[in-house]
């Protein structure tokens, strides 16, 4: 194929010389060196193209010259001319006759086979009639000669495919019925695979016959109708040519393709929007409706969404304040569409779209939204609510409209009761709001039939509505969600169902476990029963598959294994009166579990709850650790019977004077977790250092070898990370839990002489001395006593009683 779309246009051609009279001398210009259309003569009889000398006369008088004649210099009395009418009647007849040998020589030569200099020869005597004739096209407006022109677009020649678009847009250049025959058949459809084909000269070619036929109106639906013909065009508007005239072009044939409002509606579907748009700001009534109609069909992206929401969103918001119902319903489902992100939300806001919004959502009377308008209103309220845009929400909680909102939810269907949780949803998580719609949930004791919707099985975004809104209510309502799910045991069992699914974490099982992970841990009830439906084995079963990897779900992942902990660790507070709470963890090893889980830096909720509950378990381990049974006497009577050794006893516990183990008895000095908790003081977040700090004292506590616990502290260089606690003072209930303990270790004699002699520590407890809580203070003083900074005094007065 021939690689070049470009070629000299010449004359030379024997072909054409043959039946085509030669120019005469007399009609050519002297000035233009052309045959004359409007031959005139001067005073001295010489003839000129009217236009060339009119041009010369204006030049002389603007030299400050009299008329002349240009061939012969003479001065002219006058630069009036006469038309040389027989001259141009015969050079018209001439043309004419010429042209139409040039055009049957052209027929003849426009064949694929012939060469291909003759086709282009003959494509160029075309194009040079064309515009020689530009009044009188009848001898070029030939239905078999433009076929033939456009048989020539088949060339395998890049070459001939070129002129011959640039010869049919010369050809229908401003002629209607010329335009007509070139689109009868699939020239149209020809003409826009060339949009798409390299080199881009023949793209170029292509567009611009493309643009001379949109002129025509007709003509417009039929490159509309083609397929692929738009989104090319659109595209070539958007690309980055080089070529400016190809993109310009593009953009001036769409925007006389605009007249049709199906053309408009496919160009928005292919991104070019501005056009729709427009129609929308200043259409008939009847188009208005048509192009919301089907903006609320599209599909846009965010930033389209913006431009959307400034452009027409207050023509949008005006039509849904409409009595018309259609506008009022294509007005809803537009705004539904791009309300869904935050740029173009903060848009909509700021146009006032919220008080007609929830007019029509809580309105009841004439001309009232149908219920599944009012389930778009709602899903645009739960739109704008839950972008992360922190705007002014008071006005949704004024007026009884939680209320309303819970009336609603009540006595609707499922679709409508999705979206009015999602508000609530979107209500809860701004703490400004969250207190209001707590109050009037409490106020109507709403909480029975919120919690109901968690066993929806049929209606999946319902279930999730419902989960995360009682997930958002839990910190302020634990208690009532805990009365709300105990003694109903399908609820909790679709909780604890939900989290144990086996797909990959969802934004669902996240917000579950978030719920039962806010309910009170110390509620023993509602923990046995979720021993009674198996809750904790599927809980750890989770946890374990999580930290192994076989559990994945990036996104919530990090919440939801917080959340299980949580839960897990509510097993903990119930060893001391459930004894299936003793027995799970003793099968399943918790202890150690969550003796790991101390190491989940980054984390520190997790490490906090599972300090929190290695306390629990140490607190249980006195109770559980025993000593071994000791083997009979001997009743075997000698004389050194007195004299026998007593059965010794190896392998206790330093701590809880029996045998102990990590598994059975949760011995924190046994499972190794006492160098990972002492670590964990040194965290920078306060509540692990507390939680951390509580699980330590475990070990000195009252009926525990006390001096034991200490040197087992001093061996994990936890006393000195103990007294940095204290003498940091960073916050109250930290100080209390760190004197404490303090006061504990400086019973040991000889540690009390080496911190005596640290004035930080004396300052620490002198301060929670005179400042901290009445039992505090006491702890502080008799830690003052053992470094003896405070005297003892039961030894110098009497004990009176």
């Amino acid at each position: 194929m021939d690689g070049s779309w470009d070629g000299n246009e010449s004359d030379d051609s024997s072909q054409f010389e043959r039946g085509v009279d030669h120019i005469y001398e007399a009609f050519i210009c002297p000035l233009t060196k052309e045959v004359m259309h409007d031959p005139v003569t001067l005073e001295n009889g010489r003839t000129f193209e009217r236009e060339a000398i009119e041009k010369w006369f204006k030049e002389c008088r603007d030299t400050g010259k009299p008329p002349s004649c240009p061939i012969t210099s003479q001065e002219l009395s006058t630069s009036d001319v006469s038309p040389s009418i027989a001259l141009r009647n015969t050079i018209e007849e001439w043309r004419s006759r010429n042209d139409s040998a040039k055009l049957d020589i052209a027929r003849q030569a426009l064949f694929l086979g012939n060469a291909e200099s003759d086709i282009l020869q003959a494509l160029m005597h075309v194009r040079q009639i064309c515009r020689s004739i530009r009044s009188n096209r009848q001898g070029v407006r030939n239905s078999q000669l433009i076929r033939m022109i456009i048989d020539m677009l088949k060339s395998n020649s890049h070459r001939v495919q070129y002129k011959a678009l640039q010869t049919l847009q010369v050809v229908v250049e401003g002629d209607e019925e010329s335009k007509a025959i070139l689109a009868e058949g699939d020239t149209v459809r020809t003409l826009v695979k060339f949009l798409s084909q390299e080199p881009s000269k023949g793209r170029e070619a292509a567009v611009s016959l493309l643009f001379e036929l949109s002129k025509s109106e007709a003509l417009c639906e039929k490159i509309g109708s083609v397929n692929g013909a738009l989104i090319l065009l659109v595209g070539l508007t958007s690309s980055n040519s080089v070529n400016v005239s190809i993109v310009e072009k593009a953009d001036r044939t769409l925007e006389n393709m605009e007249r049709s409002e199906e053309i408009v509606r496919q160009m928005a579907s292919y991104g070019r929007l501005q056009p729709l748009l427009g129609k929308l700001l200043e259409g008939s009534p009847e188009t208005k409706l048509s192009m919301a109609s089907f903006l609320g069909e599209l599909a846009l992206n965010n930033d389209t969404k913006v431009l959307v929401a400034q452009t027409v969103g207050s023509s949008l918001v005006d039509l849904m304040r409409s009595g018309d119902m259609p506008q009022r319903e294509a007005a809803l489902k537009a705004l539904n569409k791009i309300s869904s992100f935050e740029g173009s939300a903060k848009v909509l806001i700021s146009i006032g779209i919220l008080p007609p919004l929830i007019k029509d959502l809580f309105y009841v009377g004439p001309n009232q939204l149908p219920i599944r308008l009012k389930e778009v209103s709602a899903t645009i309220l739960a739109n704008i609510v839950n972008i992360g845009y922190d705007f002014d929400k008071a006005t949704l909680v004024s007026e009884n409209r939680v209320e309303n909102l819970l009336y609603l939810i009540s006595n609707t269907g499922p679709a409508i009761q999705c979206k009015l949780l999602e508000v609530l949803v979107g209500l809860t998580t701004c703490p400004k709001t969250v207190i209001h719609v707590v109050s009037a949930i409490k106020t109507s004791g709403a909480i029975i039939s919120l919690v109901q919707f968690v066993e929806v099985r049929e209606n999946d975004d319902l279930r999730l509505a419902s989960i995360k809104l009682l997930h958002n209510l839990s910190p302020f309502m634990s208690e009532e969600l805990a009365d709300a799910l105990r003694g109903t045991a399908g609820q909790l069992g679709s909780l604890v169902a939900i989290i144990s699914e086996k797909t990959p974490i969802s934004e669902e099982q996240a917000a579950a476990a978030g719920l039962l992970a806010e309910l009170p841990e110390r509620d023993l009830g509602l923990t046995q029963e979720m021993l009674g439906v198996g809750a904790f084995e599927k809980i750890i079963s989770k946890v374990i598959g999580i930290r192994q990897g076989e559990i994945k779900g990036m996104r919530f992942e990090r919440t939801f294994l917080e959340g299980l902990v949580r839960i897990l660790a509510r097993v903990t507070f119930a060893i001391s009166n459930e004894a299936r709470a003793v027995t799970f963890c003793r099968e399943y090893n918790v202890a150690s579990l969550f003796i790991h889980l101390l190491q989940s830096n980054g984390q520190d909720n997790i490490q906090m709850v599972s300090a929190m509950a290695l306390e629990n378990l140490s607190l249980e381990s006195i109770n559980l650790s025993r000593m071994p049974d000791l083997p009979p006497p001997s009743y075997c009577v000698s004389i050194f019977s007195c004299m026998s050794k007593p059965h010794v006893v190896t392998g206790l516990c330093k701590i809880h004077r029996g045998k102990c183990s990590l598994r059975e008895t949760f011995c924190l000095l046994e499972g190794g977790a006492v160098e990972k908790l002492v670590a964990l003081l040194d965290h920078e977040n306060d509540k692990v250092v507390e939680a951390s700090l509580a699980a330590l004292s475990s070990l000195l506590e009252d009926g525990l070898d006390v001096e034991r616990g200490v040197k087992i502290l001093d061996d994990a260089d936890g006393i000195r990370h103990i007294l940095n606690v204290l003498t940091e003072n960073r916050t109250e209930r930290l100080t209390r839990r760190a004197v404490w303990v303090v006061e504990r270790i400086l019973r040991i004699e000889e540690i009390a002489r080496e911190i005596a002699e640290e004035p930080n520590v004396s300052a620490a407890l002198v301060d929670a001395f005179q400042n901290a809580d009445f039992r505090t203070r006491q702890i502080a003083e008799n830690a003052l006593r053992h470094i003896d900074k405070i005297p003892n005094f039961s030894g110098i007065f009497p004990n009176m009683a």
